[in-house]
């Protein structure tokens, strides 16, 4: 393809649904990627959750909106009946009732306004569907090498919410994979082992992009969807200056874990999201549990000044997420070899991903996504697809935002809620949760 009408550089779930919706509009894409196989970037180390419950009211609604793709997926992507699908497992999310998250009381406000279901959990339920959890309370949570670490406080946990149609899906790349192919049945174009060095401009507006190969591909439209590359990408355009949010690279490390003995968390057990000691879990093939961070303030930020440059080895934050999780998991036991996943989130100011134009005409954003927003993919495509449209077809989207219907709730959102320029977002949990 040598002038598509869009370069879309980034093949990771965002990038490969945005990819598809624009192919099915009728545009000529050319997805970019300098890894070698597609979905291979940060997707690949996804924790893939499909969740709903949100601190602010758009965040639940494109979440319960990205839900339904999920749950549709064979429809969705229209593939062949022999192709080889990422599979999304309806296991449930249950959520602990903290001081630190309002004992959930604002996420179940809007659950209800979206009629999206959830259930009150007791203490005893808790149990009942978890009977390896122990309920003592060990808020705030610690590093190993707090003198407290360990030690309960005193209290008890006192309930959990239950968002029964919440999961994960097993294979994230797949997905991502999946995405890319049903953009191709509608022209789509991919090539990977292509890194961008340059974004060109003519005429005050974006005209395509460098290669390090020293290839030049000229476009009008050019989006950036490079997950945790995304700010050298804005950087190369030249588009940091008028953003209020920026996005930066932050290491993570996930702890795969074998379930307790006796128990069949895979198929028994749950996600679980619990700010008492600031983790989330969920089941993991092979009936392991997935143990991620859910960034409190003990759990120093990793910054990185690249997406290429840091450390792939584990840490001691993995022992200190194990022992963690055990705290509420006394028969968890801890191999003496770890295992899990060393990757990176693209993480922006507020935790909240920029879904926008930028200031250089032709030039797009889906960034900021990391962490939270893998299971918004197919929703997220759609929108940037129509937003696209719209700022392409003369609308002035930041003077005059563009008002989006999410399709299967019938609800309207303002897509400034995402913009560069917003303020940052005090509702924001300032993590992982969004």
């Amino acid at each position: 393809m040598s002038q598509p009408d869009a370069i879309i550089i980034g093949t990771g779930v965002i990038g490969a649904a945005i990819a598809f919706e624009l192919a099915k509009k009728g545009w000529k894409t050319l997805s970019l990627d300098r890894n070698s196989q597609v979905g291979h970037g940060s997707t690949a180390g996804s924790c893939a959750i499909i969740r709903m419950h949100y601190s602010t009211f758009d965040g639940t609604a494109f979440a319960w909106e990205g839900y339904h793709y999920w749950r549709d997926w064979s429809e969705y992507l229209g593939l062949p009946d022999d192709t080889q699908l990422a599979q999304f497992r309806e296991t449930g999310c249950l959520v602990m009732k903290t001081e630190a998250n309002g004992l959930l009381d604002k996420h179940k406000e809007y659950s209800a306004q979206l009629d999206c279901p959830f259930e009150d959990w007791s203490p005893q339920q808790i149990k009942s569907r978890l009977p390896i959890y122990a309920l003592d309370s060990y808020a705030p949570a610690r590093r190993m090498d707090d003198p407290e670490f360990g030690h309960p406080n005193g209290n008890q946990m006192n309930g959990a919410v239950f968002w029964p149609k919440a999961g994960y899906v097993t294979d994230p790349a797949l997905s991502a994979q999946n995405l890319m192919d049903a953009g191709k049945q509608h022209g789509a174009q991919v090539r990977t082992a292509s890194e961008v060095s340059e974004i060109l401009t003519q005429d005050g507006r974006v005209s395509g992009v460098l290669l390090t190969s020293g290839e030049e591909i000229k476009a009008g439209v050019v989006i950036n969807v490079a997950g945790p590359g995304s700010s050298i990408i804005n950087g190369m355009a030249g588009v940091l200056d008028d953003m209020t949010i920026e996005t930066r690279p932050l290491r993570q490390e996930v702890v795969h874990v074998p379930a307790p003995e006796g128990f069949d968390f895979e198929n028994q057990g749950t996600i679980v999201s619990d700010s008492d000691i600031s983790l989330y879990c969920r089941p993991e093939h092979g009936n392991h549990i997935l143990i991620g961070s859910e960034d409190p303030e003990c759990d120093l930020h990793q910054w990185c000044e690249d997406d290429q440059n840091y450390n792939r080895d584990f840490t001691d934050q993995w022992t200190t997420q194990a022992m963690r999780y055990a705290q509420r998991v006394p028969s968890l036991g801890i191999p003496s070899k770890t295992r899990g996943v060393v990757d990176l989130y693209d993480a922006s100011t507020d935790w909240i991903p920029i879904y926008d134009k930028s200031s250089l005409p032709g030039f797009y954003m889906a960034c900021g996504t990391s962490g939270n927003q893998y299971k918004n993919a197919p929703i997220a495509g759609k929108m940037m697809a129509n937003l696209i449209e719209y700022c392409e077809g003369g609308a002035d989207h930041d003077s005059q935002p563009m008002q989006f219907e999410l399709p299967y709730i019938k609800r309207t959102i303002d897509v400034s809620f995402y913009s560069r320029k917003r303020p940052i977002n005090e509702d924001s949990s300032f993590s992982v949760l969004g």
